[in-house]
């Protein structure tokens, strides 16, 4: 049986790791680990908090992936937004989906990223 998902990984271009540093620590908040030593020369970096890990893997030649993507259920998703926009990321609004408010973005390297959260939450939209 399946317990828990562990971490999610998506790609990215060698060389870029301050790009998803800003993107994934800066922007969305979850801390950049050390990668183990015996995994460091592939490239890459990791980023974990309490509930979310995610891995950028090195991946030549790179394609990002648009279509399928992670989602992050956030507590203010209208902060994220404006954060998303200051920062020049696209902010695109998708059909309704029941139960949930969200949008989506694409990391510095066009990987598509969902932010949700129950409607009324609490942080205004």
């Amino acid at each position: 049986m399946i317990r828990v998902l562990h971490h999610v990984q998506l790609a990215m271009p060698a060389g870029h790791e301050d790009e998803a540093q800003a993107f994934y620590e800066g922007i969305l908040g979850i801390p950049r680990v050390a990668k183990p030593a015996n995994l460091e020369r592939r490239g890459g970096c990791w980023f974990r908090s309490p509930t979310v890990e995610v891995h950028l893997g090195v991946e030549a030649p790179f394609s990002p992936a648009r279509k399928a993507h992670p989602a992050f259920l956030v507590e203010d998703l209208a902060g994220f937004r404006e954060r998303l926009a200051l920062a020049g990321f696209d902010v695109v609004d998708d059909e309704p989906l029941e139960g949930y408010d969200r949008f989506y973005t694409s990391d510095p390297f066009g990987n598509r990223i969902e932010l949700l959260r129950p409607p009324n939450a609490g942080d205004g939209g």
